[in-house]
C-alpha cells in the first residue's frame, strides 16, 4: 500500500488532512494549532512531497523522519505532523479491521469519562451552564474560570482584592450548587501570577477542584513548578507544550500533576503515546486537551481507551456552533450550522461517559462539502488590555 495524495480541508476554525492510498482506503486527522491553521497548513504541504510514494503502516518512522528533519518545531510544525500521524493511524485501523485502540495494545476501559464546557459573560450565566450540564448528566464541569469569559474587547481591571474574593465566591457557589456528585475543573486561562495563583489556590482547597489548569503563562517551567509545590490543589498544565521532551522537564521539576496532552498539536497518537509513558512512569495523570472538532474527540477516546494513566477528557459541546464564540464571523448563516455537522457520526455519550466505539480506526468521516459549509476564516488578532491600555493575559 502506498500514499498517493495528501489534502488540507480547512473548515471554519479547524484544519483537516486527509490522506489518499493506492488501495482506496483514506484517513483523517486534525491540526490543533488552531491559532495558526495557515502555517500549520503550509508544514502539511512540504511534508506531502516526502509522503507521497511511502507505505502509510510505517507510522513511526515517518514520524521520526518529519519530527527529526527541522532544526527548529513550535506549533506549525507539531501541528502538520500530528494531522498526518492521526491520519495514518486510522488508515491502518481500516487496513487491519480494527479500532485505533487496538493498535494501541487494547482497550483498558469500555467507556471515557469527559468533562463538559462551562461558560458565561456573567455569573448567572455561568451557574445556568454549570446546573445544565450537572441536568444533562456530566459527573464533571470544565473550562470553568473564577474571572468569567468576559469579551477581549472589554478592557479589565479590579483591584487584587476584589480579583481574589470574586473568584473564590463565585467557585464556592457552583459548589454548593452542584454539589459533591460533580467535579470542579477549574480554568484559569493564564491570568495569574505565581503570589497570585497560590494564594487563589489556597482558598480553593475547601472545594476539592479536580484540578487547577493553567494559573501561569507557560513559558517558564520554573515558575509553573514554583506554584505547584506551593499548593495542595492537583495542577493540570502542558497544552501549550508540543514534545515529549518539554512534558518531561515540566515532571522533573514537579511542575504538575496532570499532564494536558493535546494530541493535535503533540504528534498525534505516536507523540502522546510517549507522553503517555512518561506520565505513568511517575505515577501521574494524563488529562487530553481538546477544544476542536468532533475529529479531535474521535482521536482523544481512542488514546484514552488504551491508555492506564487516563484521568478524564476535556469534552466540547458537539451541538455549539462551528464559530467559537470569541471569534464569530458575519457571514450569513454560519450560526445555523453546529460542530457536529461537519461528521458523519458522533459518539455515544451517557451519564457523562463516552462509549468507546469499535469500528475500524478512528470510527468517524468528514462529510462531503464541509469545507464549503463552513468556510475557513483566518483567526482575528484580539488581545485584551486592562484599562490603563496594557496587554493582559487570557
Amino acid at each position: 500500500m502506498k500514499i498517493t495524495d495528501i489534502k488540507l480541508i480547512p473548515v471554519n476554525k479547524f484544519l483537516f488532512v486527509k490522506v489518499y492510498t493506492d488501495e482506496g482506503i483514506t484517513g483523517i486527522g486534525e491540526s490543533g494549532d488552531w491559532g495558526f491553521l495557515e502555517s500549520s497548513g503550509e508544514v502539511i504541504k512540504s511534508f506531502r512531497e516526502y509522503l507521497i510514494g511511502q507505505d502509510p503502516l510505517r507510522i513511526e518512522h515517518h514520524w521520526q523522519y518529519m519530527y527529526r528533519c527541522f532544526h527548529f518545531r513550535g506549533a506549525a510544525v507539531m501541528g502538520a505532523l500530528s494531522a498526518i500521524d492521526i491520519a495514518l493511524y486510522d488508515i491502518a485501523g481500516k487496513y487491519y479491521g480494527v479500532p485505533v485502540y487496538q493498535l494501541l495494545g487494547g482497550k483498558v476501559r469500555d467507556k471515557v469519562r469527559v468533562y463538559s464546557h462551562v461558560s458565561g459573560g456573567s455569573f448567572e450565566e455561568l451557574m445556568e451552564s454549570c446546573l445544565a450540564e450537572k441536568e444533562k448528566g456530566f459527573t464533571a464541569i470544565g473550562h470553568l474560570s473564577p474571572f468569567l469569559d468576559e469579551p477581549r474587547s472589554t478592557r479589565y481591571f479590579e483591584t487584587y482584592a476584589r480579583k481574589m474574593s470574586n473568584g473564590v465566591e463565585r467557585l464556592s457557589r457552583i459548589r454548593e450548587a452542584v454539589g459533591l456528585d460533580v467535579d470542579l475543573c477549574i480554568e484559569n486561562h493564564r491570568r495569574l501570577n505565581p503570589a497570585e495563583a497560590i494564594a487563589l489556590a489556597s482558598q480553593l482547597e475547601p472545594l476539592f477542584p479536580m484540578f487547577y489548569e493553567d494559573p501561569l503563562i507557560p513559558d517558564n517551567f520554573d515558575s509553573m513548578a514554583w506554584v505547584a509545590q506551593k499548593i495542595r490543589i492537583p495542577l493540570a498544565t502542558g497544552e501549550r507544550i508540543h514534545t515529549p521532551q518539554e512534558y518531561q522537564m515540566l515532571v522533573k521539576r514537579q511542575a504538575l500533576d496532570y499532564l494536558r496532552v493535546s494530541i493535535c498539536v503533540c504528534g498525534g497518537f505516536t507523540g502522546a503515546k510517549k507522553i503517555a509513558a512518561i506520565a505513568e512512569a511517575n505515577h501521574l495523570g494524563i488529562i487530553p486537551h481538546n477544544p476542536l472538532s468532533p475529529v479531535a474527540t474521535a482521536a482523544c477516546i481512542q488514546l484514552d481507551a488504551a491508555v492506564p494513566c487516563f484521568t478524564i477528557q476535556e469534552y466540547p459541546d458537539p451541538n455549539g456552533p462551528a464559530a467559537h464564540a470569541r471569534f464569530v464571523f458575519e457571514k450569513t448563516g454560519k450560526s445555523e450550522f453546529h460542530v457536529c455537522d461537519i461528521v458523519d457520526r458522533m459518539p455515544e455519550c451517557k451519564d457523562g461517559f463516552l462509549i468507546v466505539p469499535d469500528a475500524p480506526g478512528l470510527g468517524i468521516e468528514l462529510l462531503d462539502g464541509v469545507e464549503e459549509k463552513f468556510p475557513f476564516e483566518r483567526r482575528k488578532v484580539v488581545t485584551r488590555l486592562t484599562t490603563d491600555g496594557a496587554v493582559m493575559d487570557q
